[in-house]
């Protein structure tokens, strides 16, 4: 009976691998076509790259209502790589026809400007001879006409000729205001196209942005559903516990008043509780709502660690909470992990940093120091929080041990 098996096992290796897989390769072939296909399907219609735009926003939408996987982000990723591919598409097209545009509109001008200076030319002339003829007094014309029959033929005929040089006004007139008329759209579509190119531009920086995402999810994860879950769940547990502290549910003890620049944690270094590695998250709350902690923070050269997300700029005047040189490692606002939707769909409500030097947390401002703890992701998330002398702000200080 083994023997058997085997045997049949042996005969039959290469066609069921081939028959289940089969499904597979098309599918992933029908798939790869559709995507590598996707900036030339529509060639030049418009608006059916406007139909492709939102057939990918709907999946977008679709997808962001999912329950996160790996598999949904990447999916998700890759339809707003799909759907950039097509904005700059249906842009690209939309500069080609207003370029012909354009093209058309010079070449009208042209043959207008010929019109115009023609019928000028005429005009001139005919001004000319009418003001010649208008100085023959009709007495004078109906003695040099000889008869009576050709006085009335050159009379009808000066008649005849001053229609014609209204008409040829009337025709030069409108001939300018066509003119006019075209250059003015001329440049307005030249206008358009510049707006178009410089969002075309800010396209394809998205578009590169949304590879880079899509490259950092895999590199973090490493393309692990079981990595990629636990740290999904650390970074929503980590928001649910700020927004507790932030509602006062975080347990504190009060230790006093503390002035600016005094000691007051130090970080813990590598994992603790809804951390993944060493680093001070940074909140700022003033009347209950938060606030980006780079407009308060003095501008000083830092260490970038926040790939794929790039540089911004700091503008306030207070002293950093860390010590020099500072490395950031996740900034305020709709940071890389808030667009993959790792905070519910909501922002970083923090700056994420840590010092290259030391672990040492200073306070940025006086006020009134308490040490703080809540539940988070299995374990204890220990904070320092300082409500500042105005009344108005709160600074937290969270992933560190009290001083």
């Amino acid at each position: 009976m083994m023997n058997w098996f085997l045997n049949k096992k042996k005969s039959s290796r290469c066609f069921l691998p081939i028959f289940l897989i089969l499904p597979f390769l098309v599918f992933a072939l029908l798939i790869s076509y559709k995507f590598a296909h996707a900036e030339d399907s529509c060639g030049n219609d418009i608006r059916c790259w406007q139909g492709k735009i939102d057939e990918y926003t709907s999946q977008i939408n679709q997808l962001q209502g999912q329950q996160k996987t790996l598999a949904s982000a990447i999916s998700y990723l890759d339809n707003k790589i799909n759907l950039t591919i097509v904005q700059i598409a249906k842009t690209e097209q939309e500069i080609i026809s207003l370029e012909e545009e354009v093209k058309r509109l010079s070449v009208k001008i042209v043959h207008l400007d010929a019109s115009l200076n023609e019928i000028s030319k005429i005009l001139n002339s005919r001004i000319g001879a009418t003001y010649k003829n208008s100085q023959f007094q009709p007495v004078y014309l109906l003695f040099s006409s000889g008869n009576f029959s050709s006085y009335l033929t050159r009379i009808e005929y000066l008649k005849v000729a001053q229609v014609h040089d209204r008409t040829l006004m009337v025709n030069m007139e409108q001939q300018k205001q066509d003119y006019d008329e075209q250059k003015n759209l001329k440049e307005k579509k030249q206008k358009e196209m510049e707006e178009l190119r410089k969002i075309l531009e800010g396209q394809k920086l998205n578009l590169a942005k949304n590879k880079q995402d899509k490259q950092a999810l895999l590199d973090a994860t490493k393309n692990d559903e079981k990595r990629y879950q636990q740290m999904l769940a650390s970074a929503r547990a980590e928001l649910e516990a700020i927004q507790a502290i932030i509602a006062g549910k975080g347990t504190e003890s009060e230790v006093g008043e503390i002035s600016k620049g005094s000691r007051i944690a130090s970080i813990i270094a590598g994992s603790s509780p809804c951390s993944s590695g060493t680093h001070l998250h940074f909140e700022i709350v003033r009347n209950g709502a938060n606030e980006n902690p780079a407009s308060y923070l003095k501008n000083i050269s830092v260490v970038w660690e926040n790939s794929p997300d790039g540089q911004f700029s700091f503008s306030g005047s207070w002293d950093w909470p860390v010590d020099a040189p500072v490395r950031i490692t996740q900034g305020y606002g709709n940071t890389y992990w808030s667009r993959i939707g790792w905070y519910g769909g909501g922002p970083h409500t923090g700056l994420d940093m840590d010092s290259e030097t030391s672990n040492t947390v200073n306070t940025v401002a006086d006020g009134t120091l308490s040490r703080g703890s809540i539940a988070c992701g299995g374990g204890t998330l220990r904070y320092v929080h300082i409500k500042h002398k105005d009344g108005s702000m709160d600074t937290y200080y969270l992933h560190v041990n009290y001083y």
